[in-house]
């Protein structure tokens, strides 16, 4: 196990105050009991027991679960219960009044939260109890800076720098079917960002079943013309009612950070023609995440005028 990853997490002030004001608007003193859904080293289930809950269950499998048994014990965290295993294998788990479950990743849903939360809202929350993250809303929107593209079709010029020819278009085309962890302004995006669109709306309170295959579509018209190198996508995280967590470019940094979807070349829009994209994902446990993604370019009369379609799977190395 790297602890280094699970410094990132408690360094990052952004999350954890946001993670805290939520607790805050349902802890109870001496009343509530919580479930914390995937604890790392225990920091949010000890938030929950400093504002006064009367008994936390701490759900963590991993190498780290054995840090935070140290962590409860320095802290003299009596009411903190840790169960060392994975929330969906616990037979008749004790119901509680709230359920936290940190399991974002820079992909929203890359860590299953869609089945853990739909398990933990069915077995350990008593009726009318609360869900942290009460939503997860996904967000796209073309990017018309070219320094990422320009990073990964560094395939295409080795040979240049050499001064011999060398053709590895098949490898560049792997690295195309790719997503990448990356900082992105607002100033990359088409109308800074302005025209971001929702693609995926998660509601983990509602009764309706969410599944764990996502999929959106997004449409822009241009009103100028725009060459578009790929699409950025983050989340926003709704984890009560007025308490908000945003990887969105521009808003308080976090340790997570924005994804750079690419496309295999530019799309060199005109006034008046509309780009289309569609995002597909599907996650497990068992098989990870798989992630797609279609851009189109149409014209006034809707006419397809280009389209390309980029596969996640196809990145991988057999």
């Amino acid at each position: 196990m790297r602890i280094e990853y699970h410094r990132t997490l408690i360094a990052d002030r952004v999350r954890n105050r946001a993670l805290f004001e939520a607790l805050k608007h349902v802890v109870s003193k001496g009343e509530t009991v919580v479930a914390d859904i995937g604890a790392g080293t225990g920091l949010i289930g000890l938030m929950a027991a400093r504002l006064g809950a009367r008994e936390v269950y701490l759900y963590e499998m991993a190498e780290v679960a054995g840090v935070a048994g140290e962590v409860i014990k320095k802290n003299r965290a009596r009411n903190c219960h840790l169960m060392p295993c994975n929330s969906l294998d616990m037979v008749d788990p004790p119901r509680v009044d709230v359920v936290i479950s940190e399991t974002l990743g820079n992909y929203a849903f890359e860590e299953n939260m869609i089945q853990t939360l739909a398990d933990a809202r069915a077995r350990h929350l008593k009726r009318g109890g609360t869900i942290i993250p009460a939503r997860v809303r996904q967000f796209v929107a073309p990017v018309v800076s070219d320094r990422f593209d320009n990073e990964l079709h560094a395939w295409s010029h080795v040979g240049d720098d050499l001064g011999i020819a060398l053709d590895l278009s098949f490898a560049e085309n792997m690295s195309l079917n790719n997503i990448y962890v990356r900082s992105i302004r607002p100033a990359d995006l088409l109308d800074s960002g302005d025209s971001a669109i929702a693609w995926d709306d998660v509601d983990f309170v509602g009764s309706q079943a969410n599944s764990a295959n996502r999929k959106g579509e997004a449409a822009w018209r241009l009103a100028s013309d725009a060459k578009v190198h790929g699409l950025a996508v983050w989340w926003e995280a709704e984890l009560v009612p007025g308490v908000m967590l945003s990887t969105a470019p521009g808003a308080p940094q976090t340790h997570w950070e924005q994804l750079y979807f690419p496309l295999m070349s530019p799309v060199a829009c005109k006034r008046g023609e509309t780009l289309k994209a569609t995002l597909n994902s599907r996650s497990s446990e068992a098989e990870g995440t798989h992630l797609s993604w279609k851009v189109s370019r149409v014209d006034q009369r809707g006419k397809v005028l280009e389209r390309q379609a980029l596969d996640l799977d196809k990145g991988y190395l057999p």
